[in-house]
C-alpha cells in the first residue's frame, strides 16, 4: 500500500534538513529559496517496537518494517496558487501525496534568513493555507464549469451527476474563498466521491511540524504554543523537530550510540519516528504482522478493512480465494510467549471473511486458488 506525505512550508524553514536526516538521503539544503525546485523522494522505515520484539523472538531471516515515502517539496510563497516562485510546478507535487506535514519555522537565527525577514509561525502558516486554498478555489471553478457544460450535452444521468459535484462545491468553495480547507466542508460520501477527479490539496489531511533549535527542543517557546494553538482549532497533529539534532543523530551509526545521543538531550525519541509515525495514523492506517522463521513483517491496512481485504495486501490471490484467517494478538504474544501456549489459553482463533482486523494482530491465512 503507498503512503506518502509531502513537506511543505515557506523557503528555508528547514524543510530539506529535515528531510535529509529523515531519510538518510541527501536533499539539497542552502540559506537561499528555492534551493530546492524538483521533489526529493525518500523512504521511511515506520518505527514499531512490536515488530522488533517479534523479530527479537522468531530471528526470521528478513524483518520487513512498514514505510512512508516522504516527498520533500520546494518551498511556496505567497502568490504560489497564480505562479508565484514557481508556485504552480510545486503545487501540483502536492497533489499526488496522500498527507501534508508543514513545516514551520520556530525559532529565532539572525543568520539564517527569513523569506518575510521575521520569524512569525501564525501568519507562515496562513500563506502557506491561503495559497493552497486558493489553488483549490482554481480547480473546484474549472470543474464546476465541466459539470455545467456536460449535464447541458449529456442527459438526465449526466445532470444528476453534475447536481451532485455543483452541490459539492458550493459546500466547499465559500471556505477556500475564505483561506480555509475543503476538509472542513460538510459532505456525504457521495459528495466526496463525486469531487475526488479534483485531487484538492486541502482535501489531504495535514499535520504541522514545529522546526526548533537545541532551546526550543529541551524547554519549548512560544512559537511553537502559536503553532498549538492554531492546530487545535483545526483538529491537527503538531510534531515538534529540531533539525540539528536530527541531523547529527542519522550521522550516527549504531542503535546503542543514537539511544546515548537522545538520552543525553533528554528525549526517548527521535522527532522523525514521532514524525513517520504520525503521517502513518493520520491517514487512518493500521498494523498486522505476519510472522516466522523465514520472515516477520508489517502490513498496511486501513481501519475497519476486513479479513480478505487485509490478505489482499500481501497477493490479490489471497484476497480471492480467502478460506479463514488464524489470528492472535501481538499482546498475547507477550503474555503467553509462544504460539502452543497462546493456543492452551484459548486465545488462538480461527476467524472469517466478516472479522475486522485489529491493530497488533498476528495472522496466517488459509486460501485456495
Amino acid at each position: 500500500m503507498a503512503i506518502n506525505c509531502g513537506i511543505v512550508g515557506l523557503p528555508n524553514v528547514g524543510k530539506s534538513t529535515i528531510f535529509s536526516a529523515l531519510t538518510s538521503a541527501p536533499a539539497e539544503a542552502a540559506n537561499y529559496p528555492f534551493c530546492t525546485i524538483n521533489p526529493n523522494v525518500g523512504i521511511v522505515d515506520v518505527p514499531d517496537h512490536r515488530l522488533a520484539y517479534l523479530s527479537n523472538a522468531f530471528k526470521p531471516k528478513k524483518t520487513i518494517p512498514a514505510a512512508v515515502e516522504f516527498v520533500d517539496i520546494a518551498g511556496l510563497v505567497k502568490g504560489a496558487s497564480k505562479g508565484e516562485g514557481l508556485g504552480n510546478q510545486f503545487l501540483s507535487h502536492i497533489r499526488e501525496v496522500g498527507v501534508i506535514a508543514q513545516v514551520v519555522r520556530c525559532f529565532e537565527n539572525q543568520d539564517i534568513i527569513h523569506v518575510n525577514n521575521v520569524v512569525d509561525p501564525a501568519s507562515d502558516i496562513e500563506t502557506i493555507n491561503i495559497e493552497l486554498a486558493l489553488a483549490d478555489l482554481d480547480t473546484v471553478d474549472k470543474r464546476a464549469d465541466r459539470a455545467t457544460r456536460a449535464a447541458r450535452v449529456q442527459g438526465k444521468d449526466a445532470q444528476k451527476e453534475a447536481d451532485l459535484v455543483l452541490g459539492a462545491i458550493a459546500k466547499i468553495r465559500p471556505l477556500l474563498q475564505d483561506g480555509k480547507a475543503a476538509r472542513d466542508a460538510d459532505l456525504s460520501d457521495e459528495e466526496k466521491a463525486s469531487i475526488y477527479d479534483c485531487h484538492l490539496i486541502t482535501m489531504k489531511p495535514q499535520m504541522y511540524v514545529c522546526n526548533v533549535d537545541e532551546e526550543g527542543i529541551k524547554n519549548g517557546n512560544a512559537h511553537i504554543e502559536t503553532v498549538r494553538s492554531i492546530a487545535a482549532k483545526e483538529g491537527a497533529d503538531v510534531v515538534v523537530i529540531c533539525g540539528k539534532f536530527e541531523a547529527e543523530l542519522a550521522d550516527l551509526e549504531s542503535q546503542e550510540e543514537k539511544l546515548a545521543f537522545l538520552e543525553e538531550i533528554g528525549l526517548k525519541e527521535s522527532g522523525l519516528t514521532s514524525l513517520a509515525r504520525a503521517a502513518y495514523h493520520l491517514l487512518g492506517l493500521r498494523t498486522y504482522f505476519t510472522a516466522g522463521e523465514d520472515e516477520c513483517r508489517a502490513w498496511t491496512i486501513h481501519s475497519g478493512d476486513t479479513a480478505p481485504k487485509a490478505a489482499g495486501v500481501i497477493h490479490t490471490d489471497f484476497e480471492r480465494g480467502f478460506i479463514k484467517a488464524e489470528v492472535y494478538s501481538f499482546d498475547d504474544f507477550v503474555k503467553y510467549g509462544t504460539e502452543q501456549k497462546i493456543r492452551e489459553a484459548g486465545r488462538y482463533r480461527m476467524e472469517g471473511k466478516e472479522y475486522i482486523v485489529a491493530d497488533g494482530d498476528i495472522i496466517f491465512f488459509k486460501f485456495n486458488v
